[in-house]
This record gives structure tokens, C-alpha cells and sequence, in this order.
């Protein structure tokens, strides 16, 4: 997809640094953090979101959690505890049409509705 920010970002159109890479996955700090740590995790190829994942795609969750967990453990969050979210749609929240895990923390997370 040509005018996807997540695609652009994921495969270094656009200049923005690594918080963890490998062949498929790329994160990065979120722009509008809600945590002390606030990390998006994109796959490099687009999905629209989780919705849209198949039996072609099983691996896929696993590596971004993988990605994850790495994170957590290389951010210093890994020990107190962490959130991770994906959003589907619009009334799911999500405004990026590009699938992404959110993994969030840093300090106490309360549920929010």
C-alpha cells in the first residue's frame, strides 16, 4: 500500500528510529505516548489489521509477540508488568490502517472504557 505511514516507516521511506527490527517486524516509540513506554510494533508487510490475518499468517502473531517480549525486557518493563493491545477499526480505536501491537508501561495501567 503506497500511502500507508506504518508501510513507509517499516521499510525506511520515512526516517524514524528503530526500537527493535528483524526480517519482518519493526518498532518504534508511538508519537503520542500514554506510558512512560508506549512502543508500536508493525509488521514490515501491511495487513490491515488483526481482523484480516488467515492460516497464512499464523507465525505472524508469534513473531510480534516475540518482538514484544524483547522490548519489555530490553525497556525494563518486563519484571512490573506490561499491556499489550492491538485495535481493529474504527470503533475499535484503531487509526492507523496497518495491523500494529501497542506494548505499554512503565507505570501502573488502569482499564480504561
Amino acid at each position: 500500500m503506497t500511502d500507508c505511514i506504518f508501510c513507509k516507516i517499516a521499510n525506511g521511506e520515512m526516517s524514524v528510529p528503530p526500537v527493535y527490527e528483524d526480517r519482518e517486524v519493526f518498532a518504534f516509540a508511538d508519537i503520542a505516548p500514554v506510558a512512560p513506554v508506549h512502543v508500536l510494533i508493525v509488521p514490515k508487510r501491511h495487513i490491515g489489521s488483526a481482523h484480516e490475518l488467515g492460516e497464512a499468517d499464523a507465525a505472524l502473531p508469534g513473531k510480534l509477540f516475540a518482538a514484544a517480549r524483547k522490548i519489555a525486557e530490553e525497556l525494563g518493563i518486563a519484571e512490573s508488568g506490561y499491556r499489550l493491545v492491538t485495535n481493529i477499526g474504527p470503533e475499535g480505536g484503531q487509526s492507523v490502517g496497518h495491523l500494529h501491537l501497542h506494548v505499554i508501561g512503565g507505570r501502573k495501567l488502569k482499564w480504561q472504557h
